[in-house]
């Protein structure tokens, strides 16, 4: 038993390890060293074996349970990020919006345009939004990245825009910006769909033989590792639209990323994660897979504080969940 003790020690050391290192993808970026963000789609399994492990030692009579657990809180933020219980939030919402990766409509164009006119959002924000030709949002200005991936939709004045591409690269631009002014205030929206990693259920789904799972996990890193590196140059770029944005912000979209990345924590450097602020449950967004994933966000600057974050899975319309948020605009 002792043995045995040595090695499921040894193993909970390893966990917390891992788990340590997905918090450095705050500080190190996937073109320096990669692994760290990788670690990150591991982060659910690695908690939930991490909180395993401490109850055993708590069943065993083991002190070193109380050391575990106080090591564990500094993991309670990045578990809220994917499973939250915020407390009810006593602000009027004075902003709506509806953040939608669409799928470009494949699942039923008019679906999607009847459900989304039916939220009556001050401001809607697509990502694979077919360049906002969406049946019944005929009446909405929109404004489109180049390529059309990312979109933004709303009936209130548009002041300025601009679509946020790499110089020189003639890739699809990965979000677009609109400067708009909503009940006499300007704010930023920017709507981002990151690069894709451009993988099909059967490329993630393992099977009984052994070799061909082998080959599928190789072929998972090739994609992964370059696209992180995409990711970095991307964000690189939005960061600098809201760094220097004159005007409170809203950013949403397709992170293509999940919670405790790079991606993430560098996107959502100076601003709030609504969900953490206003959202109960489950974040996930994403349902093409088995696994739960949560890849679709909602940022906003602290002067504007989120009252309400729902993902909609009452319609399956795309291979991603709408998530509709609610904001509080006063400045207090």
């Amino acid at each position: 038993m002792k043995f045995i003790r040595l090695i499921l020690l040894i193993l909970h050391l390893g966990i917390l390890g891992l788990l340590l290192g997905t918090l450095l993808n705050a500080y190190v970026p996937p073109k320096i060293f990669p692994w760290f963000n990788l670690l990150s789609l591991g982060f659910p399994v690695l908690m939930m074996g991490y909180i395993v492990l401490i109850f055993f030692w708590i069943f065993s009579w083991k002190k070193r349970a109380f050391i575990f657990m106080l090591a564990g809180l500094v993991f309670l933020n990045p578990v809220k990020r994917i499973i939250n219980f915020s407390g009810d939030q006593k602000r009027k919402a004075d902003l709506k919006i509806v953040s939608f990766n669409i799928k470009g409509g494949t699942m039923g164009a008019e679906e999607v345009g009847r459900y989304i006119k039916s939220k009556d959002a001050d401001v809607i924000l697509l990502q694979e939004g077919r360049g906002g030709d969406i049946p019944l949002l005929d009446d909405y200005k929109k404004v489109n990245s180049s390529g059309g991936v990312a979109t933004i939709l709303t009936k209130h004045k548009i002041l300025n825009t601009k679509k946020i591409d790499f110089p020189d690269r003639g890739e699809i631009a990965p979000a677009v910006m609109a400067d708009i002014e909503v009940k006499g205030r300007t704010y930023r929206f920017i709507s981002v769909y990151l690069h894709p990693f451009k993988f099909e259920r059967n490329m993630v789904t393992l099977n009984g033989n052994t070799s061909a799972n082998e080959e599928k996990m190789k072929d998972i890193v090739r994609r992964l590792i370059p696209t992180f590196k995409i990711h970095q140059e991307q964000v690189e770029l939005i960061k600098s639209v809201i760094d220097n944005s004159p005007y409170p912000v809203v950013l949403t979209g397709d992170f293509n990323s999940v919670p405790n990345s790079y991606e993430y924590y560098h996107l959502s450097s100076g601003l709030d994660d609504a969900f953490v602020t206003a959202g109960k449950g489950s974040a996930t967004s994403f349902h093409d897979y088995k696994f739960p994933i949560r890849i679709d966000y909602v940022f906003s600057s602290r002067s504007i504080r989120a009252v309400s974050y729902v993902v909609d899975r009452s319609v399956r319309i795309s291979d991603h969940y709408p998530v509709i948020s609610e904001f509080s605009l006063e400045n207090k």
